[in-house]
């Protein structure tokens, strides 16, 4: 029998920290309930709360530690362990400016690392120096050495005291609390994220990208060369607009929203051109599923106009003629279907991050298929279906999204043309798919299926028009609007 783990385990630790961030809790609460419930040492809890390891601490806190001249910290794994575990036995006592850089580091008060405990060993000095310095700077630049100068100098002395000023001011702007292999690993893990969300379930993800965008706006709010600001800026652009679109297929439209207008501002802020179209797509996407098909269409257009590399191009064409064929302008529709075969041909690159930004071709068919049964051509939709599910299958990773919406397109097609038993045979991969697959575009497209899709063959004792109804109530956009604080209305 296999023994439990003991309070406190790692596994312990992750299920409270997704259990009370799912609940919207803050960092804050997170640590404050490690504490009392597996009776952490504060400073432990607060690393816990962030879900660092050791070594992922100390290296945060050597690199905002930089910040303070002075004051730099060289912190690694082992001493991190004797910081937290002060005042016990074998640990270390730490000073003034570790807990400064550490309370840097974890985003919080000094106080908030110090319990009772702490206070009563902490040397008289130490506490004085804190109560005064506490309160973390806000990034600025050092201030000048002359402030504490009880003479105004002149002569030669002006001249060095100008000088030492300057090399003072050099030393802030040198230092970065992130470096490149920081940013390079927190790209790595925006690409995993995007790539999992296309195979995962998206409550567990959507907390996982939380969780990561929250790190980086953190490295933000401190101090880093313009091109390394920029790069944060682009990862927290995708980060948000991954958010978006997984609000968007939770059915969660404004809050996706409001999350593409973030993106967008990162986008703008970094200056980078790929992030504004994948920024453009992801909002066409949610206007698209809002009704506001008109805006869906200038979003994707305004996309082309950045000139991306990738296949971002495609799926802005795709998606133009996604909304032109909701608002049934055929020649328009048709038209934006064949820019997209244009944009595929012309590519000129890879796309940046991948995963759910990418357009590959079993998504275009999928897009296609759809589009050519809005305009009335089901012969048309059927080849598109067949054909975007032989590449999807031809694929390293199945998108089960799309590849549940080509088979909705491919039970479509034949129901306009009266074969309704293909259309129960294309349904039922996508009924058989779990709650937590059941995504917002599955199940409005399913729900647009005709009335007569109830004259196909019974499953079992329940019609299918009862098994899809059932299959639009247990779905993860339904669960999340019932969830506790969202009404039931």
């Amino acid at each position: 029998m296999t023994a439990r783990p003991k309070p406190g385990s790692k596994a312990d630790r992750e299920a409270l920290r997704y259990d009370m961030t799912a609940a919207g809790c803050t960092v804050a609460d997170i640590a404050v309930e490690m504490r009392a419930r597996f009776r952490m040492r504060p400073r432990e809890a607060w690393r816990h709360a962030h879900g660092w390891t050791l070594q992922e601490a100390a290296d945060r806190i050597t690199q905002v530690s930089c910040q303070r001249l002075g004051e730099a910290v060289a912190a690694d794994a082992s001493l991190l362990a004797k910081w937290e575990k002060w005042p016990g036995p074998s640990a270390r006592r730490p000073t003034p400016a570790v807990l400064l850089a550490m309370a840097d580091a974890f985003a919080c008060r000094v106080e908030d690392l110090l319990d009772l405990d702490d206070r009563r060993a902490l040397p008289e000095t130490d506490l004085r120096l804190l109560s005064g310095t506490a309160q973390s700077p806000d990034q600025a630049p050092p201030a000048l050495i002359a402030h504490s100068l009880p003479v105004e100098p002149n002569g030669s002395g002006l001249v060095r005291l100008a000088a030492d000023e300057s090399a003072t001011w050099a030393q802030w702007a040198e230092a970065s609390n992130v470096g490149d292999i920081a940013l390079e690993q927190l790209m790595a893990d925006a690409r995993a994220l995007a790539s999992d969300y296309l195979i995962s379930d998206p409550m567990p993800l959507f907390v996982r990208t939380r969780t990561l965008r929250d790190r980086v706006f953190a490295l933000l709010e401190g101090h880093q060369h313009p091109r390394q600001a920029a790069d944060l800026y682009v990862v927290a652009g995708y980060l948000c607009g991954l958010l978006a679109w997984m609000s968007s297929d939770l059915g969660q439209l404004r809050d996706a929203d409001t999350q593409g207008r973030t993106a967008w501002l990162c986008a703008e802020l970094a200056g980078h051109n790929d992030l504004r179209a994948w920024v453009l797509s992801t909002r066409s996407k949610v206007a698209f599923w809002d009704g506001r098909l008109r805006d869906a269409i200038n979003y994707a257009r305004r996309g082309a106009t950045c000139r991306p590399s990738g296949t971002v191009s495609v799926l802005l064409a795709c998606q133009e003629a996604d909304a032109w064929s909701q608002l049934g302008a055929e020649a328009e529709a048709v038209g934006a279907l064949t820019r997209a075969e244009e944009a595929r041909d012309l590519l000129s690159g890879e796309d940046e991050v991948g995963g759910i930004f990418a357009c590959q071709p079993a998504r275009q068919e999928n897009y296609a298929a759809a589009v050519q049964l809005r305009i009335g051509r089901p012969a048309d939709a059927l080849r598109a279906a067949d054909s975007a599910l032989a590449l999807l299958k031809a694929q390293p990773v199945r998108a089960y999204g799309t590849e549940a919406q080509i088979h909705i397109s491919k039970a479509a097609a034949h129901l306009a043309t009266g074969e309704a038993e293909g259309a129960f045979e294309a349904l039922a991969p996508v009924l058989a798919l779990p709650p937590d697959h059941r995504l917002e575009p599955v199940t409005r497209r399913l729900g647009e299926l005709p009335v007569d899709v109830s004259r196909a063959p019974a499953t079992g004792s329940v019609g299918l028009r009862a098994a899809i109804e059932e299959f639009c109530l247990d779905s993860v956009p339904r669960h999340l609007a019932l969830s506790p604080g969202e009404g039931t209305a």
